[in-house]
């Protein structure tokens, strides 16, 4: 049943209710990836205490992603029939308790287990689609800027939790990194719990930029695992679904999947110290933030089909000529890179979702859901790959390179998505909220 709220006298300088919403939303983002940041820190420990190989460990983390992505669009569905507080919380649950189990870990099944399936499950109900839903149940205005912030805490928790995960892995070990993530991981759920709100119909306001005329959606009519399904069977039929979905796998395979695993070993291959790779890899995170706030701002401006274009035909460029950068030590065009690829990591995300909602009205969170399955199952078949191009030619090369062309593809790929029919059918399908 729908119902009309009415008008509430406004308050001076009243901060909005969504916004606290977001920030809370924002720290969740932030300890979600904490676990998510530490894989390419620990293949080396792995490998030397154990003597598993690179692309036996590599496999965990490709089961890692894989369910990350998978998870997501049940996920989506879930927060919509039971609420974003409970299914965060037994989400964050879930990666403390995969995180530190693997600190008992004896066999490379175990680390299957622990690191792929408890913290994949965990960090795939906590994945980009929650942001998806967070921004289009509480933000009628500023969606791309919102989108864009709490995509942005996916690489905040890179920057806070690498350097420190290196440094612990490089002095106690690496069972003491994975208990700090383990535990921080679990502190987040207080704040869940205590300050996140489904909707906003639950605090008597309408999302932020609604107007008095704001009619609030009614709750979904069918159960989250049919819902989910039936968004993908209604999806799968549109061309923009699979460009979509192309586009998002090559988008997963060029960062969580090949740089976000592979670049620590790969620097380290070239004689650089784990800690300083580690901090390369974390200053991506830094210029994540930049990135992709901007994008956000862009995406409410600009063509989302024409930024990603831009995006991804930049990233594979620079993919291209990565391996002429790797040294002993930092040099100039490393850092370079560094900052670039920060800037472009996930600014995919926020056209990406805009693509998603213009097309797919109110299952947009959702099918934004199984396009970011698609995003993680490249990330995991390019995990996996890497690692084993390493084992067999004892380079990373090939890796690269063959990651540059695939994003050169990606950008000839979206410019073939069409947008809706008019500006009209844009408009209205825009202001759909989930």
């Amino acid at each position: 049943m729908t119902q009309t709220l009415a008008p509430r006298p406004r308050t001076a300088h009243r901060i909005h209710p969504a916004w606290w919403v977001a920030a809370v939303s924002f720290v969740v983002l932030i300890g979600a990836a904490g676990f998510r940041a530490t894989p390419g820190v620990f293949i080396e420990p792995l490998h030397d205490e154990f003597g598993w190989s690179r692309g036996g460990i590599s496999f965990a983390i490709s089961v890692n992603l894989l369910l990350y992505g998978l998870t997501a669009p049940f996920a989506a569905a879930l927060m919509d029939r039971y609420g974003i507080r409970r299914v965060v919380a037994c989400a964050l649950v879930l990666i403390s308790a995969g995180s530190g189990l693997t600190v008992f870990m004896t066999s490379q099944w175990q680390l299957v287990l622990c690191w792929g399936f408890l913290v994949g499950l965990g960090a795939g109900s906590m994945a980009l689609a929650f942001a998806a839903t967070v921004a289009n149940r509480w933000f009628v205005a500023r969606r791309g800027l919102v989108t864009g912030i709490l995509t942005a805490g996916g690489a905040a928790g890179n920057l806070v939790f690498l350097p420190l995960v290196a440094l612990l892995v490089e002095g106690p070990g690496w069972r003491a990194a994975a208990l700090a993530v383990s535990l921080t991981a679990l502190a987040v759920v207080p704040l869940v719990l205590w300050f996140l709100r489904d909707r906003p119909e639950d605090l008597g306001t309408r999302p932020y930029g609604a107007g008095e005329d704001y009619v609030t959606p009614p709750p979904p009519a069918v159960n989250a695992a049919k819902r989910a399904l039936s968004s993908l069977a209604a999806a799968a039929r549109t061309r923009v679904f699979w460009l979509l979905a192309g586009t998002f796998a090559i988008c997963g395979a060029s960062t969580n999947g090949l740089i976000g695993t592979h670049f620590v070993p790969g620097a380290h291959d070239h004689g650089m110290a784990i800690p300083v790779a580690a901090s390369l890899l974390a200053l991506i995170g830094v210029f994540d933030l930049v990135g992709t706030v901007f994008s956000g701002w862009l995406t409410d401006r600009y063509d989302p089909r024409l930024l990603l274009a831009v995006y991804y035909a930049l990233r594979g460029l620079s993919l291209l000529l990565l391996p002429m950068l790797f040294a002993e030590s930092l040099q100039p065009p490393m850092l370079f890179f560094v900052i670039f690829y920060g800037l472009d990591w996930v600014a995919t995300v926020p056209p990406t979702i805009a693509l998603c909602r213009e097309h797919f009205g109110a299952d947009g969170a959702v099918v934004f859901g199984w396009v970011l399955a698609s995003h993680q199952l490249g990330a995991a078949l390019v995990a996996s790959g890497a690692g084993a191009i390493r084992d067999v030619t004892g380079s990373y090369d090939l890796a690269w390179m063959s990651a540059g062309v695939l994003c050169a593809l990606a950008a000839l790929m979206v410019m073939a998505i069409r947008r809706p029919r008019s500006e009209e059918q844009g408009r209205r399908i825009a202001s759909t909220t989930v």
